[in-house]
């Protein structure tokens, strides 16, 4: 079954190579969608794929890369993009 979900990470999650961390645990998933830097701080992404694969992603966002402290991981229902790939948006 497939999952669409929009995931807003905060804490200190920029300046830390979130993205960069997070696009290459999305593509070993399987996944598409994107990531990106919000003006807020935080770090927003758009998951699409498997379910099981969409919460070991979740999951990881929880963490994060090494340098990255997070504080709280919103995640709401979405519908899909359509998406073929996951990107690092800027």
């Amino acid at each position: 079954m497939t999952r669409s979900v929009e995931v807003r990470v905060t804490g200190r999650v920029q300046g830390v190579s979130f993205r960069v961390y997070a696009a290459h645990e999305a593509r070993r998933l399987g996944l598409v969608g994107w990531v990106r830097n919000a003006p807020d701080g935080s770090v927003a992404a758009h998951l699409e794929g498997p379910e099981d694969a969409v919460e070991e992603m979740v999951t990881w966002c929880r963490q994060g890369p090494p340098a990255a402290r997070v504080t709280d991981v919103q995640v709401t229902d979405a519908q899909p993009s359509g998406a073929a790939s996951f990107e690092v948006r800027h």
